[in-house]
């Protein structure tokens, strides 16, 4: 049995493994020997990445931000041994502004966001410290450095899974469990495409979902953060010691590159 196998497996939980992110852990998870149980919303792609699988897999079709999603994943999981929990789900479908938005879907982010993942890990990180092994993957974002226009529920709650992995790092490295907050950038998956086809935006550059998940998987013992894509990974913000008005001011303009302005009517 490899290393990796024997310390996070022989299951592992994968949070928003339809497509994308999620799906490429699935995948890269699958190839190093472990089970995983698949958590999406839609069966059919859940169905289709199980069957390219090497591993025996087992589908969960849940929506996240349920009230009860995170009672309903431990009990779907009740039977396997899990070894490492990666909650990759909660990407933002609108960047639009606070008051834009509904309140019931500001309130269903929350909730796939905050409450689902602090029961989630509440759940799995009992299991995982009582057997002394074991891993811990939360997907934050950048967004999580600071407060941005169009970014305001959706930040917040990535600066929750950022802190709140860096936190349970701090406690769980002493019983044997690694936990790593996973900072992405702008990565090339369906949720950004089609954000980026309704608004019109764009990036001169994007991540590729695999790269940034060998990152994770790989760097998974060097916690608490990894931030994909800046030339010292394992350092602070890539904000430093700017002041907190001039961050703010720097991230709406990085979250502006999401919307194209509409093109003037030539004469």
């Amino acid at each position: 049995m490899n290393d990796f196998l024997s310390k996070y497996g022989p299951w592992a939980l994968v949070a928003g493994a339809s497509d994308g992110t999620g799906a490429a852990f699935a995948e890269q998870l699958s190839e190093r020997g472990i089970k995983v149980v698949l958590v999406a919303r839609r069966r059919s792609l859940l169905e289709e990445l199980a069957a390219r699988l090497p591993t025996e897999s087992r589908i969960v079709v849940q929506d996240l931000s349920s009230a009860d999603a995170g009672a309903e994943l431990a009990k779907a999981t009740a039977d396997l041994d899990l070894g490492l929990l990666v909650y990759n789900a909660g990407a933002d479908s609108s960047s639009t502004p606070f008051l834009e938005q509904r309140l019931e879907d500001l309130s269903a982010l929350v909730r796939r966001n905050c409450l689902t993942v602090l029961e989630t890990c509440h759940h799995v990180g009992d299991q995982l410290v009582r057997r002394g092994r074991g891993g811990l993957i939360l997907v934050s974002s950048g967004a999580a450095w600071a407060g941005g226009g169009s970014l305001a529920t959706y930040g917040a709650t990535k600066a929750f899974d950022l802190i709140l992995a860096e936190a349970l790092w701090a406690e769980w490295r002493p019983h044997g469990v690694d936990v790593l907050a996973l900072v992405l950038g702008a990565t090339d998956t369906p949720s950004l495409r089609k954000l980026l086809a309704q608004t019109g935006g764009g990036f001169s550059e994007l991540a590729e979902a695999g790269d940034v998940v060998s990152q994770a998987l790989e760097h998974l013992p060097d916690g608490p953060t990894w931030i994909c894509g800046m030339p010292d990974p394992l350092g602070g913000s890539p904000f430093g010691a700017l002041p907190r008005r001039q961050a703010v001011e720097l991230m709406t303009q990085a979250s502006s590159a999401t919307h194209r302005p509409p093109e003037k009517d030539s004469d």
